[in-house]
């Protein structure tokens, strides 16, 4: 386990340290996992990284590396290894051990861990802007999602209106045509009924004019017969 941080020394978050040596922040969370995997150590809180000064080193010699990652990511494990091995700077615990022996160093040490404090409330606002933000582009992408959904029903809503209209529109256009056609139908039968009538006065006419003519040529009474002998 690590232990190698100062008393005062400033920790960054990820963001601060993609802004302080001009990379993504994706590329950073990727060069800390390039070193993780080849053995080096984080501090952690939970599973976000926390970097300090020694870590920004070894980012930059990762971005700035002309062999392969992995290689020069080896090379800094070991560093880091034999740091932690052989640490040249007194701990925090030592720094308190000494304190309690040495008054004079007391006000420092009080300093050191104020700045640690200072440094730490420094991470937790940075952690909770980054957590707004959060919260704010999952709002945004919960009003935008609604906003389609709302879009998409409104356009199958109208859609399924425009086609109940259409098909109401065509089953009355139908309807007329047939009420036309029943119309029309029903007009030709009283004309062929208008056509028969006339046919039948028109066959009884020509009876009645026959049998007019029939009676007119029939052989008349004897009295006229006899008369017309002398005619």
């Amino acid at each position: 386990m690590r232990h190698d941080i100062q008393p005062n020394e400033r920790a960054f978050s990820t963001k601060e340290v993609a802004e302080d040596i001009g990379i993504a922040t994706a590329t950073v969370r990727r060069y800390g996992q390039i070193l993780e995997r080849n053995g080096y150590e984080f501090f952690k809180d939970g599973d976000r990284r926390i970097f300090v000064g020694s870590d920004i080193e070894a980012l930059i010699a990762i971005r700035d590396t002309e062999k392969p990652q992995d290689d020069t990511a080896k090379e800094l494990v070991e560093k880091q290894q034999n740091r932690l091995q052989h640490p040249t700077e007194l701990t925090a615990a030592d720094t308190y051990d000494q304190s309690l022996q040495d008054p004079s160093q007391f006000s420092e040490f009080f300093q050191a861990l104020m700045s640690e404090l200072a440094a730490a409330r420094e991470l937790n606002v940075q952690l909770s802007n980054d957590m707004s933000e959060l919260k704010t582009k999952v709002a945004r992408l919960q009003q935008d999602h609604h906003v389609i959904s709302s879009g998409v029903g409104n356009f199958a809503q109208k859609t399924s209106t425009n086609i109940e209209k259409l098909a109401e529109q065509q089953r009355n256009h139908y309807e007329a045509l047939l009420e036309q056609e029943r119309e029309r139908s029903e007009a030709l039968k009283q004309e062929l009924l208008q056509m028969r009538d006339e046919q039948r006065k028109e066959w009884q006419s020509q009876n009645e004019f026959n049998q007019r003519l029939e009676d007119s040529v029939k052989p008349k009474g004897k009295l006229e017969r006899f008369l017309a002998l002398f005619r």
